[in-house]
């Protein structure tokens, strides 16, 4: 049984996308590993870099090809200063030099050694290859898959047993909802506490203390500078930033200096009922607009969907509970992960293979649950919620226009959290007893629908408003 931790599915990243730009990334950090493994790092002079399917087809809108050039340079995405990356690859196109690993400089023109291959190899949609010359006129090609999240695989990794004790070191495994209910049952525990044993298996309560709050303040600081910048943002379709006009109407006069002391100016503004939608709205705007400028954001459970989280965790903080600290933000964290990893197991959390459904659903899915277990749920009402959030997105299709996740993918985001508040609220109005859909079953038919979804529809700009709206039309 796959165990995936809740940092797994929380990544700290890079945008615009986490299966396009964040795995694509990882893969070329794990590519010059496994050069040094093989002894030919030192030995290299030429790379080549293949792209194929939807990293292909969308590949430039997403940054692909700035993303794999980064991870060879030796760039860290969880900490690269977002400033330097224009540079970064600005001083590659300019001396057509690429510093392998940060350690030694080899000939490289991106126009070329970059290929993007239109063809789909069968393992999955988000496949890449990296080609290395080296000393004696060998070469040497390793083939990884981006598959959602930032989460990244080779084709035989599922078949691979040598990492077994690692994955069953979790001392309440779960692949399904109904295990993690029945532990909860069980253990008489919540959700957030069965999840929180499990991470106390591989990390200590000090890194998982600080892990989760570096998590949250990632998102909270991505969530301030959306609100407080400007522009139009890069990629062609000159898309206008919503959330600073936003702000601007809804944050009164009081003053403050950083992220904290924002939130607790937010909480001391009205509170009527289209405020309340207008803030939601902000908050996932904000994060997903700075994702669409290559800024810095948190994979929840993707980058494209990236804003759900972060603003029903922000509605929770500035308007159900004022009182609220560390410990529910941390709650909040635990339970989203769960479902996050829950749904990664029995479907996909990649656009690529399931549509929009598989980044907004699952997002939204997650968060409803989270704040339903902060809101007073059960475990029982946690999956309800999950649940009715991922069955009101089935069919959700991916169809960003220009190949860029800014439409209708930054909206879509606020679409998200209102339907996980609405969901929460509703399932703390149900009873268990009278639920008719198993949030399994609502895995199962995501999967189902993702399978049928016609490839045009995952990612590809092959359909929908992808070619219903032209990029020259913008």
């Amino acid at each position: 049984m796959e165990c995936i931790s809740v940092f797994d599915m929380l990544k700290i990243g890079v945008g615009p996308s986490s299966s396009h730009t964040l795995g694509p990334w990882r893969a070329a950090e794990l590519f010059l590993k496994e050069l040094r493994e093989r002894l030919i790092f030192n030995k290299v002079y030429h790379i080549r870099i293949d792209l194929y399917g939807s990293l292909s087809l969308t590949g430039v809108g997403h940054a692909t090809d700035l993303a794999v050039m980064l991870g060879l340079s030796g760039a860290d995405p969880e900490y690269v200063p977002v400033e330097d990356i224009s540079n970064i690859i600005a001083r590659i196109n300019e001396s057509q030099t690429l510093h392998l690993g940060g350690e030694m400089y080899i000939n490289f023109i991106p126009e070329t050694d970059i290929v993007f291959n239109k063809d789909f190899l069968p393992f999955h949609a988000n496949g890449m290859s990296f080609t290395v010359e080296y000393e004696g006129g060998e070469s040497y090609t390793s083939t990884f898959y981006s598959i959602g999240g930032g989460f990244v695989v080779k084709e035989h990794t599922i078949e691979n047993t040598e990492n077994e004790e690692i994955k069953a070191s979790f001392p309440f495994p779960i692949d399904k909802a109904t295990e993690l209910l029945a532990y909860c049952q069980q253990e008489n525990k919540t959700i957030s506490e069965i999840v929180y044993e499990n991470e106390k298996s591989i990390r200590t309560e000090e890194e998982i203390h600080n892990e989760l709050l570096r998590v949250w303040n990632t998102m909270l600081e991505c969530m301030y500078i959306g609100c407080h910048t400007e522009g139009i943002l890069p990629g062609g379709l000159n898309v206008r930033r919503r959330a600073y006009d936003m702000h601007v109407k809804l944050k009164g006069e009081i003053p403050y200096n950083t992220p904290s002391e924002w939130l607790d100016t937010i909480r001391k503004t009205k509170v009527y009922f289209r405020q309340i939608l207008k803030w939601v709205s902000c908050f996932a705007l904000a994060v997903n607009e700075v994702n669409a400028s290559l800024g810095r954001v948190v994979t929840a459970p993707t980058n494209g969907s990236s804003g759900v989280i972060p603003a029903v965790l922000m509605y929770y903080l500035v308007i159900e509970n004022h009182k609220a600290s560390d410990k529910e933000i941390k709650q909040f964290l635990l339970v989203a992960g769960e479902i996050g990893s829950i749904f990664k197991k029995g479907a996909t959390i990649s656009a690529a293979m399931g549509g929009c459904q598989a980044e907004i659903g699952v997002s939204s899915a997650m968060a409803a649950g989270a704040l339903c277990e902060l809101m007073g749920g059960t475990p029982e009402q946690v999956m309800i919620a999950a649940e009715i959030a991922m069955e009101h997105h089935l069919g959700l299709t991916c169809d960003p226009i220009g190949g860029l996740v800014q439409v209708p993918c930054i909206e879509r985001n606020t679409m998200g959290a209102i339907k996980a508040i609405n969901a929460a609220e509703l399932a703390l109005d149900t009873d268990p007893k009278n639920a008719k859909v198993p949030l399994d079953k609502v895995v199962n038919t995501m999967w189902e629908t993702a399978k049928d979804m016609n490839n045009k529809y995952k990612e590809t700009s092959e359909g929908g408003l992808a070619i219903a709206v032209n990029l020259a039309d913008c």
